[in-house]
């Protein structure tokens, strides 16, 4: 710059250029992509809950001159807007959304800065939020929540083979019932697996036709009292 106005063919350099001593001035400005952490922002998500979220934030200045005459100071002044952009973004998304969402979180983002950047000539290239922390009561409550879940589930599961169990019992003893010898020989096999075990156990056998004869004499016993 030439006594605050731009010199014709604009920026200078890189390279050996000459310079009017205590009439040009020179800023330097370097082209590269720069990056920098937003701090973390305290925000009210949609759902009132109370997060600290953090983000980085990738940049390069694609346009030196506007970068100068546009704005004062292009890093901070996108710092600013990064920090801003990130409360506005997040303050519309519930917990559930943020925790799951990152990718088109960062996307939104990074169009928002851009469209407000470019006046400056910075490009933003790519924003990524970092950490998500959360209170610690909020913590506690999550980790209860997901406790009694997996507890539901596992009681679902455990009634589930109750009832394939019982529905196995029934056409068992459907089985029995129409085969009188079936239950003899289950029998026998359940004498046969106590004998095998080193217990004190008396085992005292009593004869299946034995239950079955006391059972008709007390069906007619009843019979005869009516």
């Amino acid at each position: 710059m030439r006594l605050g106005r731009i010199l014709p063919g604009g920026a200078k350099g890189p390279g050996l250029f000459f310079v009017l001593p205590c009439v040009d001035s020179i800023i330097k400005v370097d082209l590269r992509t720069i990056t920098f952490d937003v701090p973390p922002q305290e925000i009210l998500t949609r759902d009132s809950v109370t997060v600290s979220v953090d983000a980085v934030v990738y940049f390069r200045i694609f346009n030196p001159i506007i970068s100068v005459t546009n704005v004062e100071n292009a890093r901070y002044s996108t710092q600013l807007l990064a920090a801003t952009t990130l409360r506005n973004i997040l303050g519309t998304k519930s917990l559930q959304e943020i925790l799951c969402d990152r990718e088109n979180i960062s996307h939104s983002m990074q169009v928002h800065l851009d469209e407000g950047t470019d006046p400056w000539g910075v490009k933003v290239e790519r924003v990524e939020i970092k950490d998500v922390r959360l209170p610690v009561n909020m913590q506690r409550s999550m980790a209860a929540e997901a406790e009694a879940a997996r507890e539901a589930r596992a009681k679902i599961i455990a009634a589930e083979g109750e009832q394939k169990a019982s529905r196995s019992l029934k056409e068992a003893g459907d089985v029995i019932n129409e085969s009188p010898i079936a239950l003899q020989l289950r029998y026998l096999q359940t004498l046969t697996h106590i004998s095998a075990e080193k217990n004190s156990t008396i085992v005292l056998p009593i004869p299946v036709e034995l239950l079955k004869l006391m059972k008709t004499r007390s069906e007619m016993h009843v019979t005869n009292d009516l």
